[in-house]
This record gives C-alpha cells, sequence and structure tokens, in this order.
C-alpha cells in the first residue's frame, strides 16, 4: 500500500473505527499478504458502531485475489474452535458486514481484512508445553471440522509434474534469474522423488481408504502462533479448508519437531497429545506425509513463477525470490520422513 498515512484513514472509515489521528506501519509479510498494525495516536470520539474501542488492528493486505466465501469459510471455523478455546484474533467486518473490503473504490485498490491486534512472541517449537497445546489443537480442530467436508484444494493434493518443471525452468532461464541452475539441478533430481509421494485423499468425492477430511487450520506452524500472557494464539487461518486429518498432522509433527533434524522426542509429545485430546488417524511411512511433499513443491512453483511475474511489483519479485532459494534449501528429505514416522511407531 502507497501512501500509508492516507490509507490509514480509509480503513478507519471502511470499518467504522470512530475519529482519530491514525497511523499503520508494516509489521510483517509471508507468502498471501502484508500485515501493518493500524493505530490510533489520538481520537475524540470513540468507535461510530464498528469494532470494539481500542488503539491498534491488525490490516492483512492480500497480495493475490481473495475469495469472500473463504473469508466466511476461515470466520466460521475461527467462531467454532473458539467455543472450544483455541484463542485467535477476531476478525472484524466493515461497515457493509464484508470481510473482505476493497478499499478505495476502485477495481484495483488493495484488498484487506482487518484482525484485533494481538501481543505476544513467536512460540517456541522447543517448549514441551507448547508441543502439547499443538497437539491438542489441532486435535479439537478435527474434531469440530468433522462437521463440514469436502474435498481438499490441488494445492495441498497434487504436484507439477516434470513436464511442467520442464516448462517453468526454460521460462526461469529465460529470465536470466540468479537461482536458474540451481532450480534446474532441483528439476533433474529431487523433485520427481518428492512427487511420488504426493496422493490424493479423495477421489470423486470418496476418501481413500484410512483417510478421514475435515475442515481444518491448515497452516498450524510456529510463526503462526503467538504466546500472550493468556497462552498461545493461534493466527493465520486464510487458508482455512478441507483436509485429510492424518495429513494435517504429518505436516505439524515434521515442522514443530524441527524438520529434517527432528527431534523424536518433540514429535512423540506432540503427537500423544493430540491422540489423548481425541485425534484418531495414524500415520504409516512417507506416503502419509503427503500434503508437506505436495505443499512444499507448489511453493516452491508458485513463488518461482512470481519471482518471473511483470505483472507483480517489484517488492513481489524479490520476496519470491528468496523464497525460491530459502525453499530449496529447505525441502523435506525422504529420508528423513521415514525416520520420522518411525520414531512414532510406539505412539499409536
Amino acid at each position: 500500500m502507497h501512501g500509508t498515512g492516507a490509507m490509514a484513514d480509509v480503513v478507519a472509515d471502511a470499518y467504522a473505527l470512530g475519529s482519530g489521528d491514525w497511523a499503520m506501519e508494516p509489521v510483517a509479510r509471508g507468502a498471501l499478504g502484508q500485515i501493518w498494525k493500524l493505530t490510533r495516536t489520538h481520537t475524540t470520539d470513540g468507535p461510530a458502531g464498528g469494532p470494539p474501542g481500542g488503539t491498534a488492528w491488525a490490516v492483512k493486505e492480500l497480495l493475490f485475489d481473495g475469495d469472500e466465501e473463504q473469508v466466511l469459510r476461515e470466520s466460521a471455523l475461527r467462531d467454532a474452535a473458539e467455543r472450544l478455546g483455541i484463542a485467535s484474533p477476531r476478525l472484524f467486518p466493515d461497515r457493509a458486514g464484508a470481510y473482505l473490503t476493497r478499499l478505495g473504490g476502485s477495481p484495483d485498490g488493495p484488498r484487506v481484512k482487518l484482525y484485533e491486534w494481538v501481543d505476544g512472541a513467536r512460540a517456541d517449537s522447543r517448549d514441551p508445553e507448547i508441543l502439547h497445546w499443538c497437539g491438542r489443537t489441532l486435535a479439537a480442530l478435527h474434531r469440530v471440522g468433522a462437521r463440514e467436508t469436502g474435498t481438499p484444494d490441488p494445492w495441498y493434493e497434487r504436484c507439477p509434474s516434470p513436464e511442467d518443471w520442464a516448462r517453468l525452468h526454460s521460462r526461469v532461464r529465460r529470465a536470466g534469474v540468479p537461482w536458474a541452475d540451481a532450480l534446474g539441478r532441483f528439476v533433474s533430481s529431487s523433485a520427481g522423488e518428492l512427487a511420488r509421494h504426493v496422493t490424493p485423499s479423495v477421489a470423486d468425492g470418496v476418501p481413500a481408504a484410512g483417510e478421514e477430511v475435515v475442515t481444518s487450520h491448515l497452516d498450524v506452524q510456529p510463526q503462526n502462533v503467538l504466546v500472550g500472557p493468556h497462552g498461545p494464539v493461534l493466527l493465520d487461518w486464510d487458508n482455512a479448508g478441507p483436509t485429510s486429518a492424518g495429513r494435517e498432522l504429518a505436516q505439524a509433527v515434521f515442522v514443530w519437531s524441527g524438520g529434517n533434524h527432528f527431534d523424536a522426542g518433540s514429535a512423540r509429545r506432540l503427537v500423544r497429545a493430540y491422540r489423548e485430546a481425541g485425534g484418531r488417524p495414524v500415520l504409516g511411512g512417507p506416503d502419509s506425509f503427503s500434503m508437506l511433499f505436495a505443499t512444499s513443491l507448489n511453493y516452491v512453483r508458485v513463488q518461482a513463477e512470481s519471482a518471473i511475474d511483470p505483472a507483480v511489483t517489484p517488492t513481489q519479485r524479490e520476496f519470491a525470490s528468496g523464497q525460491v532459494l530459502a525453499s530449496l534449501r529447505d525441502l523435506p528429505d525422504p529420508n528423513s520422513v521415514a525416520r520420522l514416522a518411525e520414531c512414532l511407531e510406539s505412539v499409536w
């Protein structure tokens, strides 16, 4: 967003936050959007029928087209999870009752969502209490999400074909980006190995054998959890939707236990908490981690495409280039995943 001072006033008006002097500063950047802190520095009256009064809110500027139906799904799951004790920032509607707002009255204006501002420190994935919380939280999400099912998005179920990778690599080479050779080495080596573990959990609307399909958060990772004075708060519900409960559990175990260099004790602690809280899926070998492999491969593809897309801003292209390099260095290793699955056998 350009002209953040003026844009702060536009946001405050769109959400009926009342009069005052407004300031907005960037605080975090992710693959889907930019987070801004909107602050009321001075006021002469309270909110005009908008969200509860306060001095700060979180504004999420979406860098890709948003979907009101998706935002409603996010809001419904968040509200249901809150009734089970899962804390998360409140999502506020604008004056018209919409949760996704186009600012400035222009079709090209930024699309934003407004949340309650939450103070806290990033969750420490080595903390036993946090790991226990993560396991319980996933089980609660899967319990409440069992009421709404569907077919998972291809992002979690499929990955680029060898032909897709070849075409992308050709475009990347023509663009002359410095990581073109690194992408080429990945395409000719490990991309196919990772893809072998990607399979659909639902075919023709029917879950595969052993799959429990639920609606869930789909992005429970340490950077999306803040620990405040009242405990952990789960952020970033943008991806909420149908998923295999077991596959989401598998991805969470990998991420929270340390990835390729996982700590077996941390992995078991999370899974035990999940099982004790009523979670039912059982993880087997690397194929149980299909969602992990699919999202890792798709993330490399999408960021590589964004990095050479002339239609996005230079800032977005620069961010995407950095994400390609970081992702190629940190892809899940099937051998490590197999060892992780083996270390969990005693938990089931």
